[in-house]
This record gives structure tokens, sequence and C-alpha cells, in this order.
């Protein structure tokens, strides 16, 4: 990869074109015009629709340029099972350092030359080195169990985990703006849910000092708060849209959480640009984007509900058998078996579960393990019990499970944004819309690498491969 620029692929989980050029429109992002306006600009667009439309889903689209038919991942924690190389993979073989922060359902092999941070839904591939999992774990409970009271960190978890960041580069940037949140909280009684931003802050001071020690010559940093304030305050910030209102006081507070989130990503691309200057390719791109949620109005709006203590949910169930249980987004879970027959045996034990007549838990085997969902999608009255079928025994279902913080606003689109800041490049807006697969034959090509063939896209810039690594 001689005379070649690194690339760093820039990963801002579904965020909208349409929001993003009506923000920069209003001159709120001034970071992103900046970026926007030195790239090659394209709209992407998922080849998946829906219910195959999900960022776990897409990512892996991205990262390996296979499409879901022949790479088969579908679900969260599920990339160790992907087949076919990724990106890192492959700059890895060459002999190249590589650092992954962050990334959707990754997978490794354990010759990997650089550093890996799975995302913090990951449960089932760990961090490389060793030395990541302090804060790789620190922010999976943050993540997993954001809106759970009951999950607290100890004060001793706090403090490795401070100690690790003092020796990744923990920022005075982000130091100020982790003392001005809690004295906001403190003051107002409000804001806790701007604490989102606080990691993406943490995450970036890893990353930036990482990449100043490794020198990788392909990295990726994703982040998905802004993902999450559009799923949940959408309605609060186009009220107009939705049938179901908010409070008043809760839509003003959250009218501007999407804004909020736009904005504090773009800080952090103003500090990705002051970080690499013109000494690396920035690939930014989204997978995919949301748009307004209306399809759950006419029923009230769908809520998900989470277990509180996963061990009381499945003991009440009267789960048998050696079991494990990973949780994963939202309302999902994993519960891995040490065969299928006790997986199958499982699924039928959890199949009684109820609420008010209803089944309690969506589940799918695979393997041996059962994928689980809550399947209540409505309001659940206090002292509505979860009962088992063809027996009395009954516990109120709010003392199991949580309600997940508000309503869902915001649903996935294909859409997505694909920014290509290369400073040797001329910008240019292109107008066709191109497939996700096309990212990975692209950064390859920019780093002057053969693609595998499983590989099957076409590269943005195939010019760019006329000299390749042999």
């Amino acid at each position: 990869m001689e005379n070649r620029l690194p690339v760093i692929l820039l990963e801002l989980n579904e965020l909208s074109p349409l929001l993003m050029e009506r923000f920069i429109a209003q001159g709120k992002l001034p970071n992103f015009k900046l970026l926007r306006d030195r790239s090659v600009v394209f709209l992407s667009e998922a080849e998946e629709r829906a219910p195959l439309l999900e960022p776990w889903i897409q990512w892996v689209n991205v990262h390996a340029g296979v499409p879901y038919s022949e790479h088969g991942i579908r679900r969260l924690s599920e990339g160790h099972k992907l087949r076919q190389p990724c990106l890192w993979d492959v700059v890895s073989d060459s002999g190249a350092p590589v650092w992954i922060c962050g990334s959707m359902n990754v997978r490794y092999d354990e010759s990997i030359h650089g550093w890996i941070l799975p995302d913090p839904w990951c449960t089932d591939v760990p961090p490389h080195p060793d030395a990541l999992n302090t804060y790789f774990r620190f922010v999976q409970q943050n993540v997993l169990e954001h809106s759970n009271d009951r999950v607290k960190l100890s004060k001793a978890d706090h403090a490795r985990f401070l100690r690790f960041m003092l020796g990744q580069g923990l920022s005075l940037w982000t130091v100020n703006s982790i003392l001005q949140q809690l004295a906001s909280e403190k003051r107002t009684h409000s804001g806790r849910w701007r604490r989102a931003f606080i990691m993406d802050k943490l995450q970036f001071d890893l990353f930036s000092s990482v990449y100043k020690r490794l020198q990788p010559a392909f990295s990726t940093f994703f982040l998905n708060s802004t993902a999450h304030m559009q799923h949940l305050y959408w309605r609060d910030m186009q009220p107009e849209l939705f049938k179901v209102a908010r409070s008043p006081e809760r839509q003003k507070e959250y009218a501007v959480a999407i804004l909020n989130g736009y904005q504090q990503m773009d800080k952090l691309v103003g500090r990705l640009l002051k970080l690499v200057g013109d000494t690396a390719v920035i690939i930014f791109a989204t997978a995919l984007s949301q748009q307004p949620c209306l399809e759950y109005e006419d029923s009230g709006g769908k809520k998900a509900y989470r277990p509180r203590d996963f061990s009381a949910l499945l003991a009440f169930a009267g789960l048998a058998g050696n079991f494990r249980v990973a949780p994963v987004m939202a309302e999902q879970f994993w519960i891995h078996f040490e065969n299928r027959a006790e997986a199958e045996q499982g699924e039928a034990t959890l199949a009684a579960l109820q609420v008010n007549g209803q089944r309690a838990l969506d589940t799918r085997i695979d393997g041996n393990s059962i994928f689980a969902t809550c399947a209540i999608r409505k309001t659940v009255e206090v002292g509505a019990p979860l009962t088992i079928a063809g027996t009395d025994r009954a516990v109120p279902f709010l003392e199991i499970f949580y309600p997940s913080e508000g309503l869902k606003s915001g649903m996935h689109h294909p859409d997505g944004l694909l920014w290509i800041r290369d400073p040797r490049r001329a910008p240019a807006m292109r107008t066709e819309k191109v497939g996700l697969v096309s990212i990975a034959p692209t950064v390859l090509d920019l780093l002057g690498l053969n693609r595998p063939g499983s590989m099957k896209g076409e590269s943005l810039f195939p010019e760019a491969a006329l000299s390749r690594v042999a």
C-alpha cells in the first residue's frame, strides 16, 4: 500500500439524508457541511427491505461486500457466524494494521493485525486485544441496561473504567462535558438522555488515542446514539405528524433531542477532520436512515418491554437445562443451550407465558439457541399478571418486565448517506443511488488491495485499482 492514504469508515448509524440537509441549510451543522462540500457525495440504498431492513444486517453488507442473500446474518450478535471475509480481514492479511472501533456484528480471525472493539450488543465476539475488555464491558452494561433502574454499575466498575480512559486519551473536552451533564441533571432533574452523547465522546477519545498510536491503514468508527434519538423522539420533534400526543412537558424536553444528536456528532466530525487533516480518506456512511413511524398510531403507538432480571423471568417460566442468557437490543435476547433438544424444550416452555391472553414472548430456534423478543406492543396496566398457560401461577408483569422509554417514533428507511472525502479528488454530487455492497470494493481499490471473490459489488472508484498490491 505504498503511497496510499489510509481509509477511515465513519459509521454514524441511520442518520437521515432529509434531516441532514435541513439542519445544514439552517446553519446548525458546520462540520458536516465542511465534510460534504469536500466529498464525492452519493446516496446509498440498502438492498434489503423490511423485515430485513435492520442495521445489524446492512452493516454486514457494508463490511463484507455481500448482500444478506449470501451472508445470511439476520440478528444482532451473529457476526461470528459470517463465512465471508470482511474489509479488516483483507487489510490485515496484507500485513497492514486495522482499528475497528464499535462496528456492528463484527467477526475476526485470531491472527488479526490490529485492534477490534465489537458493538456493545455483541455477546459472542470478544474485544482484541484483551486490554479493551474494561472499556467494552462498561459500555456494554450502560447500553444494554441504560433504562433499567435495577441495574447499577459499582464504584469499582467506574474506577476501573476511569483508570482505563486516563491511559487511553481521555480529553479535557470530555471531562468538562461529563461535569456539565451531571450538574445540569442535578439542577434541572431532567436531561439524563443526553448521557448517550458522553459515551460518544469517550469512544472518540479512545478511537483517537489508538489511531495515533497504531496508524492503521483501515479503521472504522461507529456510533448509534442519534439513531436511538430518532427511534424515540421523532414525535417530539414533529408532533403534527403523529396521532398519539406527548404531554406538553415531555414534548418540550425532547423536541430538540434529534437535533442535539446531529449537533453532537457534528462536533465529533470536526474533531476527526482535525485529527487526520488531509492524511486520510474519510468515508462517511449511515447504511440506512430513518423516517417517522406512523404504523402503530391507530392502536395507541408501539411500546417495548424488556426483562428487569433475566434469571427471575426464566425461573418463573420454569426453564430447565444448562443455558446462558445474552441480552441484545431493546426487547430482544438470546438464550444459548448445550444442545438443540434443550433449546426446543425451552421454546415450548416459554410459549406458555401469557399476558392478558396474549403470548408474552416471540421465540425462534437457531441451532442450540433461542432468539426471544417480548411480544407485548401495547401499554400493560399496573397489576396485570404474567401467567403460565394451564397453571394458576402468576406474577405482576411489571415486576418481571419494564417498559423501554417512550413510544416508537422513528422507523428504518433504505436510503442512506455516503460521502467520500479523498483529499486527492475534486468534490462532486453524484445523482445515482449506490448499493451498500459497493463500499467494500471501493475501500480496497483505494488501498490498492485485491478484493476476495465473495465481493461482487461495483467499485465507485475503479480507476483507483490500477496499481494494486500483488
